[in-house]
């Protein structure tokens, strides 16, 4: 989706009378603690401007009740980092590391928060990690999902045509997403359809 698309979404939720603002869906791990298909719910979201922005602690605590007893590991603690660009390669998600120490990145989270915080509305973060801090995912390969990670068929044919050996990642990323759809699954299952909002 992208941050200025994320942000137009949260705008409209906001002026449609929305009480709270979540964010649900994959990110990547920028630490080794977060596996493939592991859960990540920051207490803060961090932009690359250094912008710091809280998840609302009490729905998140109702949340972790929710999930206790489903599968995926969740965690709690730590940041997650929002980018203007994908962070590809396992030296690039290094060094965001390094830099912003933040465990998961991803490209939405700063502008929900921001226009949360604009609005005075209490924010989540919900996220399933799908490449691991020491995967790389070819740049051709990237540019073959359309925003909601699916991939864009003909883009994806013409691409492996030019590039005959990504052929051979494509099974480890479609079940890294697999892994992480499922997380997703059973995370909105056990959460139920406003993710433990305490409404």
């Amino acid at each position: 989706m992208g941050p200025a698309a994320a942000r137009r979404a949260a705008q409209g939720l906001a002026n449609a009378g929305a009480s709270a603002l979540a964010v649900f869906g994959v990110a990547g791990a920028l630490d080794e603690r977060l596996p493939n298909g592991s859960l990540f719910c920051p207490e803060h979201i961090l932009d690359e401007n250094g912008r710091t922005y809280a998840a609302d602690a009490r729905w998140q605590t109702r949340l972790q009740e929710r999930l206790m007893s489903i599968r995926p590991p969740l965690h709690m603690h730590g940041s997650l980092l929002s980018v203007q660009n994908p962070l590809l390669t396992a030296a690039d998600k290094s060094a965001a590391h390094k830099q912003h120490g933040a465990l998961a990145v991803d490209m939405e989270s700063a502008a929900v928060a921001a226009v949360a915080r604009e609005r005075k509305l209490p924010l989540l973060v919900l996220r399933a990690i799908v490449d691991e801090a020491s995967d790389t995912i070819p740049t051709a390969l990237s540019n073959s999902v359309d925003a909601w990670g699916r991939a864009r068929t003909l883009r994806l044919m013409a691409m492996l045509c030019r590039h005959p050996s990504l052929l051979a990642d494509l099974p480890r990323l479609y079940s890294r997403m697999q892994h992480a759809t499922q997380a997703l699954h059973a995370a909105a299952k056990a959460a139920g359809p406003a993710l433990a909002w305490p409404s």
